[in-house]
């Protein structure tokens, strides 16, 4: 029998961002015949105890790498983010990095597996504007370019899809031309349990320029109001060749054309300059004035806010006090809304599962199922769940990732 190798066991803690207390405290190690618990983990990461393996499986879980890398002569090379054109803030943890390296590792196995499929049933088609632009054709000329290429209508944004309850209908539009296109959209906010939830001030969004399976991952735990702003940012990464994860601050040179981007479909420049005696009110009458161009247009508060502070209509104190009461605002609508979730009043299992997943992956996998060309089992690796989920999955839902 092969053994485990502890340089593995100290990688994979330690990338894991777990100390040895905390890993001691969710791996159930316990003092034993007068051996600290830490001791004991500390034994099995020098090779002086094999782990039983009861104990590994949990740190399979803990330390999220399959049970193989344990094995392994030595540590892997480091899952590449592509780019990171995040600026963090300065109290991030390493717990917060071993996270998003996760998520990303997972999206990247799951993107392989399609790109796969799509190559085996002869389906695989370079799309054209993937990488098609750089920052030195503008901004416009790029906005200009997805919104041909997607076909998007401001006007048909701000009036949305009906259909779907699970999702902004500005959100909604835009994801479904997006999928049109040939991306693939998903809303991830966790790696599987409210215990690993990523902050959107560490990941907001992910964007994998891939020419035939281009995929954009954005973190359900921000505002609906915000996935937007997100999937256009992301799209424009795509345009741009771009793959990388984004965070919630845009400092970076790449990070502001692509929040400019999206900014400018959303919110024109000229309709944010017919609002300049919002400069003159007080800082109550300037959040309602927000709040009223926000719902007309579909957009967030903090769009809104943040344009107004490009254009400088408001100064920067007035931008970050009014960031944070429309952020405490959000987080308090997100608390009740889980707490209806708890009482029963939320949609279903299979309801929020499409709505994560999305129409186009849905629809592959349905497709690539019934075909037998995916197994049960790699179609719920693909879309995340049990195997005993998938059949009900895609049986719940039509081509567009709504209800049946």
């Amino acid at each position: 029998m092969p053994k485990v190798n502890p340089t593995i066991l100290q990688w994979a803690r330690e990338t894991a961002g777990l100390t040895l207390g905390e890993a001691v405290e969710k791996l159930g190690i316990r003092d034993a015949r007068g051996v600290p618990a830490i001791k004991r983990l500390a034994a099995y990461e020098s090779g002086a105890v094999e782990p039983s393996r009861p104990l590994l499986l949990k740190m399979v879980q803990h330390y999220r790498r399959p049970l193989l890398t344990f094995y392994l002569p030595q540590p892997p090379r480091v899952s590449e983010r592509g780019h990171d054109f995040r600026t963090l803030p300065p109290d991030h943890s390493r717990r917060d990095d071993a996270l998003v390296d996760a998520l990303i590792r997972d999206i990247k196995a799951r993107q392989e597996m399609v790109r796969a499929v799509l190559e085996a049933e002869d389906e695989a088609v370079s799309l054209p504007f993937v990488a098609s632009m750089t920052m030195q054709d503008g901004v416009s000329a790029v906005l200009d370019s997805i919104v041909r290429t997607l076909e998007l209508d401001r006007e048909q944004f701000r009036n949305g899809i009906r259909g779907d309850r699970t999702a902004p209908k500005g959100f909604t539009y835009l994801r479904e031309r997006a999928e049109r296109a040939g991306i693939f959209v998903l809303l991830v906010g966790n790696l599987g349990s409210h215990h690993s939830t990523l902050d959107v001030e560490i990941f907001r969004g992910f964007a994998l320029a891939d020419p035939v399976a281009p995929f954009i991952v954005i973190n359900d735990q921000d505002s609906d109001r915000a996935w937007c702003f997100t999937l256009l940012h992301e799209v424009a990464h795509i345009w741009l060749g771009a793959t990388g994860v984004s965070g919630a601050n845009a400092i970076s040179a790449i990070e502001q054309f692509c929040n400019d981007v999206a900014g400018n479909f959303l919110l024109p420049n000229g309709e944010i300059e017919r609002e300049r005696a919002v400069g003159g009110l007080p800082l109550d009458e300037v959040a309602m004035r927000i709040g009223e161009i926000a719902d007309a247009r579909q957009v967030s508060r903090s769009l809104v806010t943040y344009k107004l502070f490009r254009a400088g209509i408001i100064d920067r104190s007035q931008w970050s006090q009014l960031s944070a009461m429309f952020r405490q605002h959000w987080l308090r609508k997100r608390q009740l809304d889980r707490e209806r979730s708890r009482d029963g009043e939320g949609p279903n299992y299979y309801t929020v599962r499409r709505h994560r997943l999305g129409g186009r992956l849905l629809d592959l996998s349905r497709r690539m199922v019934a075909d037998g060309a995916l197994s049960p089992s790699k179609a719920a690796r693909i879309l995340a769940v049990r195997p005993a989920n998938v059949f009900p999955l895609l049986s719940s839902a039509d081509p567009s990732g709504r209800a049946a």
